[in-house]
């Protein structure tokens, strides 16, 4: 829980506020799906081409004929994955920037960043580790309900957080499951990799399912602000 805002007078919204296409979330919804499904077959293809490797530490084994094909399963399984994921990146950001195009007008003084940012801030190393989850903070504060009668609102903020928390943890483990699979040099290592892939593909489906409730969410919370009004209503 965070406390958003202090109380103080608001202006009232304005009258029309553009508001985004319901088709482009159901898009982004369709393409976190399908992620999540091509995560789940790269799990199930690792699963496979770990259990072709027999043997302890010290001595593994693995039929060739068989070890062959579940390499080629668990490579065509990487490749409908790289597909998947850069489908719903792309539509990810036009909903990005059409949410912080909808979310801005409900709070301008609160982003500190321009429209232009809700793309860009992807794209800079390093940064884009943190500035991304900054607009997404703004746009959840912005479509929040502001304070009433006094009285202060805390808004939970755990939705962005578990979203961004898994989404940064997958980038990361995925890039160093990437360097221990291209350089295994024996079946001890590559089993290694596979188990550290196994890891990554299950962070990439919690991280879909957290980006289809954070996505739902906010998208909830800003059009019942623009229906009802800036402040909660009394009972």
């Amino acid at each position: 829980m965070t406390l958003f805002d202090s109380p103080r007078p608001h202006a009232p919204l304005p009258q029309r506020i553009a508001r985004p296409s319901p088709w482009m979330l159901i898009t982004l919804l369709a393409a976190l799906a399908g992620t999540a499904l091509s995560a789940a077959f790269a799990v199930f293809a690792g699963v496979a081409l770990h259990g072709v490797i027999d043997g302890d530490s010290g001595f593994l084994t693995a039929p060739q004929a068989e070890l062959h094909s579940a390499l080629s399963l668990y490579e065509k399984a990487g490749r409908f994955q790289g597909g998947a994921y850069l489908a719903c990146a792309v539509v990810f950001l036009f909903w990005f920037l059409g949410m912080r195009r909808a979310t801005g007008p409900l709070a301008p003084d609160r982003f500190r960043h321009g429209t232009g940012w809700a793309i860009g801030s992807w794209f800079i190393p390093i940064a884009h580790f943190w500035l991304p989850y900054r607009i997404a903070f703004d746009m959840w504060g912005a479509a929040s309900p502001l304070p009433t009668g006094g009285q202060a609102y805390r808004a939970p903020l755990w939705p962005v957080n578990l979203w961004w928390g898994l989404f940064v943890s997958n980038v990361l483990f995925s890039r160093y499951a990437a360097m221990r699979f291209d350089t295994a040099d024996n079946l001890t290592e590559l089993r290694d990799a596979v188990r550290l892939y196994l890891v990554c593909d299950s962070l990439e489906i919690l991280a879909a399912g957290a980006a289809v409730f954070f996505a739902v969410r906010l998208t909830a919370m800003r059009d019942r602000k623009v229906t009802q009004g800036p402040y909660l209503a009394t009972v």
